[in-house]
């Protein structure tokens, strides 16, 4: 792993307005990463954006140091002041070698992410790993590289806990309703089209449910929701005059007053005497206190969610020390490999230089006495030179990959 190297700026030492500065879009990306390929003579490259990070993982054999990291940054043209120039390079987290790799087998398993667990990082290095081998910017020792990064962040997922327990507000809301077990033609009134909402609607319609009405203050949001989820759209004020009846209200809004009053759940009710859901996840709350002390109402709320969030987030964490054994475990494995394929490229030569020895033989050194011999002779020996070929190609091969692996 002596060339691997890094250079990431992250959500650690960079304020994420800034970071923006950094962020390359596809248009613009062949040029960029062709521009400093050339100008270091880089044989591999690939690039990584994200929300929270922007990473050249690549090959080179130049330590980096300050004025690199600075030469490295003008040479992607990207839009950073003169004035700025000189805070980034000293903002830039550099990775070299074996600290590289862990590095970028944290950042596969999660471990390095605003959110411990989220599996989404996974999913983001591969696309961008793949991007740029696709457009030619990578080679044999970044996909060696690579195929490890993948099969470690499989195991830690897989053999650790450090993902099974959800973290997110919406996805803890989405799992107490699913528990309820509401039929999928439940009636679902969503109360604010914002993002929170978008995403619980877009987990209920994932699993099938198909009933919804959306209320909000701008009747173009609503209606953007609505078509995405196939319902209906009012504006928040037709909320109290609503009588066609409901199942589930989930609710989120930026309003400081409750928008439920007890008498606007009275109106919803419609003299419906049975008992509903409510999931509340805006702060302050969007439900009146009035509306559970007078109604049979399941009240699933953000507080009592986000305490469940963060005793998950809490496992998570603890869940490190296991990952982190994972990630050292391979890396050991990971350096014998690497050094048997060092020796495969570089004993790539050989079958056709034997080749080339034993043409040259048959043809030019020994081709009187060849001549001299009979049929069957030739045969024999046209044999025995190829029986020599084969083993002359594979004996070096695996004698050097059994030294590597002893010494190493």
């Amino acid at each position: 792993m002596k060339y691997l190297k890094i250079i990431a700026f992250t959500h650690k030492y960079v304020d994420l307005k800034d970071l923006g500065k950094f962020v390359i879009c596809n248009e613009y990306l062949g040029s960029c990463i062709e521009s400093v390929k050339t100008k270091f003579d880089i044989p591999e490259i690939f690039y990584l954006g994200t929300c929270n990070r922007v990473e050249f993982v690549f090959t080179a054999e130049q330590n980096l140091d300050d004025q690199f990291v600075k030469d490295f940054i003008q040479a992607l043209n990207l839009p950073v002041s003169e004035d700025q120039l000189d805070t980034f390079v000293k903002q830039a987290a550099i990775y070299e070698d074996v600290e590289a790799l862990n590095h970028l087998l944290r950042i596969s398993c999660s471990l390095e992410s605003l959110v411990v667990g989220e599996k989404e990082i996974l999913a983001q290095l591969r696309k961008a790993y793949e991007t740029c081998r696709v457009s030619g910017f990578t080679g044999d020792y970044l996909r060696l590289i690579m195929s490890r990064v993948v099969k470690t962040a499989k195991e830690v997922y897989t053999h650790t806990g450090i993902a099974r327990k959800p973290i997110s507000v919406v996805s803890l809301a989405y799992r107490k309703l699913r528990e309820l077990k509401m039929c999928t033609n439940a009636k679902i009134l969503i109360v604010g089209a914002g993002e929170t909402n978008r995403n619980i609607a877009k987990y209920l319609k994932k699993h099938k449910y198909s009933n919804f009405v959306v209320f909000n203050r701008s009747l173009e949001n609503a209606k953007t929701l609505s078509s995405e989820l196939g319902g209906n759209a009012f504006s928040l004020e037709e909320l109290k005059i609503y009588k066609e009846g409901f199942d589930v209200i989930i609710t989120c809004t930026s309003a400081t007053e409750p928008i439920i009053s007890n008498e606007i759940y009275q109106s919803l009710l419609n003299g419906d005497t049975s008992g509903k859901v409510i999931v509340d996840l805006a702060v302050p709350n969007d439900t009146s206190p009035e509306v559970l002390e007078k109604n049979p109402v399941t009240f699933i709320e953000v507080h009592s969610l986000q305490e469940i969030a963060n005793s998950n987030l809490k496992d998570r964490y603890d869940e490190l020390v296991h990952a982190e054994r994972i990630i050292d475990r391979n890396i050991e494995e990971f350096k014998p490999v690497l050094k048997q394929r060092r020796v495969e490229i570089a004993m790539r030569e050989v079958p056709q230089r034997i080749k080339e020895i034993k043409e040259n033989a048959l043809t030019k050194i020994f081709v009187n006495e060849i001549e001299e011999m009979d049929d069957n002779s030739r045969e024999v020996l046209g044999r025995i030179i190829n029986y020599m070929e084969k083993k002359y190609i594979s004996v070096p091969m695996v004698m050097a990959k059994d030294i590597l692996i002893k010494n190493s």
